[in-house]
């Protein structure tokens, strides 16, 4: 029996939705075609996999069932489409950079500049990436390595120590915090926070709502869902709210958003940024990578205004 992708695609969507209503606009199709689908794959398997009621449908148990190995099909599917892109891509010298926030070439250009020179026969392409989600490698599917805060621990995925960052505040310019000169993490905890995807990773984003000082979320969170960083700078712009950042990602919006202040959290635990990537993803361009910067790393301290060593671009909350 040969079932169609297409058709594990839009069985699985009804699952998630429980309605094919739902389903249809989350999949830009026209309900009538995926009803048709729907009854399609229903014929094709000899087992229906939905009851439908006048609110939706739900999964029969042969539809419970069939649900878990469609989801590992179209999984592997997946993954096999990923790992002949990461083939091409170490084939032609190529590596897919993710960052999450400010552009690295905004935040660490001396580094790159200098790794392009070192490395002239690789080229570096970037891949914003939205924030990470529990499942890091899941995250890193579809780039050979990311600069970024720490993300959740995964086995399956490796980490380098880049450089630690200092935490700041980000508010809005009429915000009362606004115009001080510093701030202590009692200051901000308990102000209201931008809310955060319930996708991301929770302790991940919890960390930029000083969650690790209050031990636990704030009282006060916007309605917000923020799952990528302009999301957040967005909810900013019209809300009373605030978030942290680290100073490196602060150095660059205010000089390029009108109407965000940055103030200095000059006792909150500094931010830890890693290159990470996936084990099975590795290859030679990522390990000159990893040398390149951990040789840049290994030097004497730098004075406080001159570019941190290492790379790591703004990955935070914004």
């Amino acid at each position: 029996m040969a079932i169609r992708s297409t058709h594990l695609h839009y069985f699985v969507a009804v699952a998630e939705e429980g309605q094919i209503t739902r389903a249809a606009a989350k999949l830009h199709v026209a309900q009538p075609a995926l009803s048709q689908a729907i009854a399609s794959l229903e014929s094709e398997l000899g087992f229906a996999v939905f009851e439908r009621h006048a609110r939706g449908v739900n999964l029969t148990p042969a539809g419970e069932t069939f649900l878990v190995k469609a989801r590992e099909a179209l999984g592997a599917e997946m993954d096999a489409a990923q790992t002949a892109q990461w083939l091409s891509r170490t084939a032609n010298g190529t590596i897919e950079f993710g960052f999450v926030g400010a552009p690295p070439g905004l935040d660490s250009p001396g580094f790159l500049g200098r790794f392009s020179k070192a490395h002239p026969e690789i080229d570096v392409r970037y891949r914003e990436l939205g924030f990470p989600g529990p499942s890091t490698s899941a995250w890193l599917a579809e780039v050979d390595l990311v600069a970024t805060h720490t993300p959740p621990a995964d086995e399956e995925v490796w980490t380098q120590f880049v450089r630690t960052d200092p935490r700041v505040l980000l508010a809005p310019a009429g915000h009362p915090l606004a115009e001080r000169s510093h701030l202590t993490v009692g200051d901000v905890l308990d102000e209201t926070f931008i809310g955060y995807n319930p996708s991301v990773d929770m302790k991940w984003a919890g960390f930029w709502s000083l969650d690790d000082h209050r031990g636990g979320p704030p009282a006060h969170l916007t309605p917000d869902e923020a799952s990528v960083p302009q999301e957040v700078l967005a909810a900013l712009a019209v809300r009373s709210a605030v978030t942290t950042v680290p100073a490196s990602s602060a150095a660059v919006l205010v000089n390029v958003l009108v109407g965000i202040a940055a103030v200095p959290l000059v006792d909150a635990d500094p931010a830890t940024f890693v290159l990470a990537g996936r084990s099975d993803r590795i290859n030679p361009l990522v390990s000159s990578f990893r040398e390149f910067s951990s040789q840049e790393g290994s030097g004497e301290p730098q004075p406080a205004d001159a570019e941190r060593p290492g790379l790591g671009p703004a990955g935070s909350g914004a």
